[in-house]
């Protein structure tokens, strides 16, 4: 019995310890609810019009190879302002999504960021369904 439970408080405190660092902190919050917000603006206003391909052409694939380029360019940029890298952005943005109520009280509390991000188109962004690549 002594041995059960040991093992079981250990188990406990992994789980305790494990789920109390995945709560994002609220400067991590901030940060990156501002980024997606940016990013999404950046990426609306990049593709606004679309590239004028004609009915049904894609771009060739060096065409597509420099707009990654030029994209990946412009949201390290973007990133750089908040102290982020495009990797630990990628890495830990789900991470930090995924604590919703507290990505939801930090917008209860801006208003004009809350207007912003819910203005950003839903599929793309990671927060309406998985075809986007989750800026």
């Amino acid at each position: 019995m002594t041995k059960t439970s040991c093992m079981l408080g250990m188990v406990l405190g992994v789980v305790l310890c494990a789920g109390h660092s995945l709560a994002a902190e609220p400067a991590d919050i901030e940060k990156f609810v501002k980024a997606r917000i940016e990013i999404g603006e950046m990426m609306t206003n990049y593709f606004k019009g679309g590239a004028g391909y004609g009915e049904g052409q894609r771009p060739s694939q060096e065409h597509m190879q420099q707009m990654g380029a030029d994209i990946n360019a412009k949201l390290t940029a973007l990133l750089a302002k908040r102290d982020l890298t495009l990797d630990e952005y990628r890495k830990r943005s789900p991470e930090v999504f995924a604590d919703d109520a507290a990505v939801k009280h930090y917008l209860s509390e801006h208003p004009d960021l809350k207007q912003r991000y819910e203005a950003l188109p839903l599929d793309r962004m990671g927060r309406g369904g998985s075809t986007g690549r989750g800026y």
